[in-house]
């Protein structure tokens, strides 16, 4: 790409080109790629509507970006790199010629079995090659996917599968998660009890379990493979035809099904890939997060496959057989780069240095996270012990709704700083306000996130529900697009997320981050994990409630705990952030993508111990009990 900024000085450049005139500047950049027909307009956009629309008239597929256009000049080249759970089992590797096959083998057995463009395919697989085949053969012939993580429970699945009106679904016999295996056939045959809309399932065959077939509705991924014709002419889109739908939870209420177009979101990923990571042609670039979030659609099939990256997948967790998988993973595929979930990092923290071995780590050149904030303890543990003082950390921001890195450093280019996201973008334009959407201009400010210009990787809607999508994200701030995270902006203009904004505690009229008073209590060595909530407090207005996880054999000594925690936060932020209460538990309640259940935490504290309404993405349900009895001691 020829927009690759290399230079910090280039990066201002190419910043100040990005605002002063948008549509230019994404003009250029969207020519880098094959358009069956150029667009008639850059953009059209009204935050009121709100409409948003890049590349009015182009007509593409965005699967001809990935393989026709790059064949001729990497076809040879490894494009995927699959690691599977078990180590003793052999890792899989198919170069850009042999990925291309196999889509467009299994693009032809979807149309066989009536599915063409516009129709939507529910995606319920494990972390195998296969899941890949299927979004990329899906996106061939114009199909919208929506791809379910593999960890949810069976009424999540129905509840996707009936929002979006699918009418396919693949999914496979089983999956396997470290020493587990997972009945997926079995609880999407659950799901399907009450989907009336799936008129057929295809299953690839994982694990080998027995499962129950139904007849003239299930049939075999390899059955139908089998010797089906390897060529398949893709389907002419349209710039704005939706390429995929991805439900993410609101903090209440149904999930919402975000959608992504096809142009924009192929563009914005691939500039911010190619940018933020300064990924180079020979380098093998790694990102344990799973296909069913959007960080895997963006930044480990889209993102990196239209660049012609080398991209891997894992089929597994990170501390099966024990904490040093990934670094293993790392030194048998000579990774380059590492992009992971910053509850990853800690998680490994917590086993200590034993399980790292630093000679299989010299490959590395660049560190990412993703998913949350990530606190200063763990940032300095990663950049010292895993890129060993040596790989830049591009700590990233952004959503499933903004399609890509929105702000995030860019790797060896921009000055970092611990737990700060650093610097936008090009192309976006965030800006910070305060609860009445005046933009606080000065620097050393905090209030809410917004960005008040559009690009091209940013959502289109929530499919079905147009007006939620207005609600959600554009009513509260006319004419801006409100990202629903606090914010800090320091002195140099960086930018370090302070968390969800109802994770904002407002006491005695001083707005605090969770986040912030997290970072501090996570600094005490007493303590692996927090979670910090307010409560309705008769004095403050709000009172901070922190519930901790530490070692089991600490535990006894509470007292103790819960002193050195409140003199840390003293130290570190002041009097105003000492938690009023604190609570030592077994573990956080959090979603099988990682993220901690604030909800929860907050009904908890204010004494409420029922009707805790959709659980369904928690990994262990049976937390919240446990929760409620430390409480009520």
């Amino acid at each position: 790409m020829s927009n690759k900024i290399s230079t910090l000085s280039n990066y201002f450049q190419e910043y100040e080109k990005s605002i002063s005139n948008p549509e230019q500047f994404w003009s250029d950049i969207a020519d880098q790629f094959y358009w069956r027909k150029r667009w008639k307009n850059t953009l059209n956009w009204n935050f009121e509507k709100p409409t948003i629309n890049w590349f009015e008239g182009g007509r593409l597929n965005i699967t001809e970006n990935i393989f026709e256009k790059q064949l001729y000049t990497h076809g040879d080249k490894l494009a995927l790199i699959w690691e599977p759970n078990n180590p003793e089992e052999k890792a899989k590797k198919l170069t850009y010629k042999q990925l291309f096959k196999k889509v467009c083998q299994f693009a032809n057995v979807l149309r066989q079995n009536g599915i063409g463009k516009g129709d939507v395919v529910a995606v319920y697989l494990p972390m195998i090659p296969e899941l890949a085949i299927t979004m990329l053969a899906c996106a061939r012939i114009g199909a919208i996917h929506s791809i379910v993580f593999a960890g949810f429970s069976s009424r999540s699945l129905q509840d996707r599968i009936n929002d979006a009106n699918a009418s396919l679904l693949i999914t496979a016999d089983g999956g396997y998660r470290g020493n587990k295996i997972i009945p997926l056939k079995e609880i999407a045959d659950e799901a399907l009890l009450n989907c009336p809309s799936i008129k057929k399932v295809i299953y690839v065959e994982r694990t080998k379990e027995k499962i129950h077939i139904q007849k003239h509705r299930d049939f075999s991924y390899s059955d139908l493979t089998r010797n089906v014709f390897e060529e398949n002419y893709p389907e002419e889109m349209d710039s704005e035809d939706p390429l995929f739908i991805l439900y993410t939870s609101g903090s209440t209420g149904k999930p919402k099904g975000i959608i992504h177009s096809t142009g924009g979101y192929m563009v914005y990923t691939a500039y911010t890939f190619q940018n933020v990571f300064q990924y180079n042609s020979d380098d093998v670039y790694f990102c344990t997060a799973d296909i069913g979030w959007i960080t895997g659609h963006s930044y480990i099939i889209y993102g990196p496959l239209l660049s012609g990256a080398t991209t891997m997948m894992y089929e597994g967790v990170p501390n099966y057989p024990d904490p040093s998988r990934f670094w293993n993973i790392i030194e048998k595929h000579k990774v380059t780069h590492f992009y992971t979930a910053p509850t990853a990092i800690r998680a490994l923290m917590g086993y200590g240095n034993d399980y790292i071995q630093k000679e299989k780590l010299k490959t590395l050149k660049v560190l990412g996270t993703v998913g949350e904030p990530i606190n200063e303890a763990a940032w300095h543990w990663y950049h010292n012990h895993i890129g060993q003082g040596r790989c830049p950390v591009v700590d990233t921001w952004w959503q499933t709704e903004t399609g890509g890195i929105a702000i995030s450093p860019i790797a060896g280019i921009t000055p970092t700083k611990p737990s700060y996201a650093t610097l936008p973008l090009p192309g976006i334009q965030p800006i910070v306000v305060d609860n009445n959407g005046k933009e606080l201009k000065e620097k050393n400010v905090q209030g809410f996130l917004c960005i008040k210009f559009p690009w091209p990787g940013m959502s289109r809607g929530i499919w079905g529900d147009q007006e939620r999508f207005y609600t959600t994200y554009f009513k509260r701030f006319p004419e801006l697009y409100f990202t629903g995270d606090g914010v800090k902006k320091d002195e140099e203009g960086y930018f370090r997320i302070m968390g969800r904004v109802d994770d904002v505690i407002n006491v005695s009229g001083h707005r605090l981050g969770t986040a912030e008073i997290e970072n501090a209590i996570n600094e005490n060595p007493m303590i692996s994990e927090s979670a910090v909530v307010g409560y309705p407090h008769k004095i403050k207005g709000e009172g901070i409630c922190a519930f901790v996880v530490c070692p089991g054999d600490l535990i006894t000594n509470k007292e103790t705990i819960s002193k050195s925690i409140i003199m840390g936060v003293n130290n570190i932020i002041g009097a105003i952030a000492k938690p009023d209460k604190i609570f030592i538990i077994p573990e956080l309640p959090k979603t099988r993508s990682g993220k901690i259940m604030r909800r929860i935490l907050r009904q908890i504290a204010k004494g409420e111990y029922s009707n805790f309404g959709d659980i369904s993405t928690l990994t262990n349900s049976g937390i919240i009990d446990k929760i409620i009895d430390v409480v009520r001691k």
